[in-house]
């Protein structure tokens, strides 16, 4: 059994640490994958994310405090020799700077690195710091989108042969087609309205409040649902209560099945200022579901051409037009069919562990 292993920062939900999941529970029949977070512990975790449990033997927490901290690189250092570990997967600058180095040090032989964004590149730092990892590194790097790609070799000078896209997936077994009516009642939604649904962290950069502001414009049969929690939670509940929305905003928190909550939506809205290639909005679509989302990051990327919309970030106006012709409009492609041909987990995992296996 060949024990590999990624780092990621938390694991908090989202789309990378989703990513991170996804890609273990995918792994081939001989490996048997661990997943190291830098931050936190399992007990928090696993209490704040439920869809941690199965997994729960095959995650590891450093608990490391804010700042850089030796301490933690030499406990992967050590780890990494004890184990033998022969591929280190880094996911974002923290993991890379921590796991990365480690690898090195521990002579691990395969050291592979994804980027999920390159917006952080544009402080000089940033980049100045992620250079230095990378060259010092020299992980197998892998950019999940062709805009993350592009701005890697733009701000760090990379060429087409140093930066490979693997593109994110989705389960389409999962996340199908389902019964609307059915996944209404389940969820405790109500049914005669049109739903639309935004998934994800209530976090300012999410845009969330522009999303509220906007159904304020729309028709008084237009709902708005929110799947996920943050720290927005109680400021965006308060802009529902300012505008008299308590009756068509539903707030649903943490939820454990999220194609169930896709399934019952009309439209899905991603409002974010900031993205890499998210994965709900190819969750959404797989569930058949068109969707509506900000022109940000690698969203083009993961939107339907033949059923999405995109809408400037931050304008509350633009924003309801957008939802309001999208939902007045009768869909004549499929997305599901587009997530299948561009975003399929299978072919996600299929080719991460092709790298895993290219030094082997």
């Amino acid at each position: 059994m060949s024990i590999w292993i990624q780092v990621v920062q938390h694991l908090q939900p989202g789309g990378i640490e989703t990513m991170a999941l996804d890609l273990q529970r995918m792994e081939e029949a001989h490996e048997q994958g661990v997943i190291i977070s830098l931050e936190g512990t399992k007990q928090q975790a696993l209490q704040d994310w439920p869809r941690l449990r199965p997994y729960a033997n095959r995650l590891m927490f450093l608990n490391k405090q804010p700042g850089f901290r030796l301490s933690t690189l030499w406990k992967l250092v050590k780890l990494f020799r004890r184990w033998a570990v022969p591929v280190v997967h880094t996911h974002h600058i923290g993991p890379l700077i921590y796991g990365g180095i480690a690898a090195r040090l521990a002579g691990v032989k395969v050291v592979i690195h994804t980027e999920h964004d390159a917006w952080h590149l544009r402080q000089q730092r940033r980049r100045m710091l992620q250079s230095f990892a990378l060259k010092w590194v020299r992980p197998m790097i892998v950019a999940d989108a062709n805009l993350v790609a592009s701005e890697l070799k733009s701000a760090l000078g990379f060429n087409d042969e140093q930066v490979q896209v693997i593109k994110n997936g989705v389960d389409t077994h999962s996340f199908a087609v389902g019964d609307k009516h059915l996944a209404r009642q389940l969820l405790g939604l109500p049914i005669q309205p049109r739903l639309i649904g935004c998934a994800g962290r209530l976090e300012p950069e999410k845009g969330q409040a522009v999303l509220i502001e906007a159904l304020n414009s729309l028709p008084q049969d237009v709902h708005l649902v929110f799947a996920g929690d943050g720290s927005q939670r109680q400021a965006l509940q308060r802009l529902v209560m300012a505008l008299k929305l308590q009756a068509r905003v539903h707030f649903l928190g943490a939820i454990e099945s999220m194609p169930q909550f896709y399934q019952a939506l009309d439209l899905f809205c991603l409002p974010s200022y900031f993205e890499g290639l998210s994965l709900v909005i190819l969750e959404a679509q797989a569930c058949g579901i068109p969707a509506v989302v900000t022109d940000v990051g690698a969203s083009t990327e993961a939107l339907c051409p033949r059923t999405g919309t995109l809408v400037e970030p931050g304008s509350a106006f633009a924003m309801a037009q957008a939802l309001g012709q999208q939902l007045a409009l009768k869909v004549t492609g499929n997305p599901r069919q587009f997530v299948k041909q561009v975003g399929d987990l299978r072919t996600t995992a299929r080719n991460y562990a092709a790298l895993r296996h290219r030094y082997l």
